[in-house]
């Protein structure tokens, strides 16, 4: 009797410990945004080679959906940037993962802007893109703060 007693509390207090450590951990990682953050989708690069802009295709962003995406490159005086490689990545600083797609420049639309997709974002939060640029004028990058 006695072992089937903590045989039942020891069934019952695994997944309770569970969904507490779990419930713990989520309220750690829903920390909130940090005050001062930039969100604007217009900066200068790193270096300050470029200018980007990100832009996406529709709104409101929704989440768990894919989205298309606008990057406008231009250099420092203003010139539309053209032939440009762009790689993308991004995440969830404060969940610690990437992006759970891989989204790319699939066309140049010409004047310095090029078309992104496979964007998604699968949960509400802050998330960062960031892009790296090859230009005519060299390397750089550049990092976006949004927040769904």
């Amino acid at each position: 009797m006695l072992t089937l007693t903590l045989r039942r509390a020891t069934l019952l207090g695994i997944p309770a410990l569970l969904l507490a450590g779990g419930i713990v951990a989520a309220g750690a990682m829903m920390r909130s945004v940090p005050e001062n953050l930039d969100l604007a989708l217009e900066k200068p690069t790193a270096a300050g080679l470029y200018k980007a802009a990100i832009a996406p295709q529709s709104a409101p962003l929704t989440v768990g959906q894919m989205h298309a995406w606008t990057v406008t490159l231009q250099t420092a005086n203003g010139a539309p940037v053209e032939a440009a490689k762009i790689g993308i990545k991004g995440g969830m600083p404060q969940h610690g993962h990437g992006l759970p797609t891989a989204p790319q420049v699939t066309k140049s639309l010409g004047q310095g802007r090029y078309l992104v997709e496979g964007m998604k974002f699968n949960m509400r939060g802050w998330w960062t893109l960031d892009l790296a640029i090859d230009g005519p004028k060299g390397t750089d990058t550049v990092t976006f703060n949004l927040v769904l």
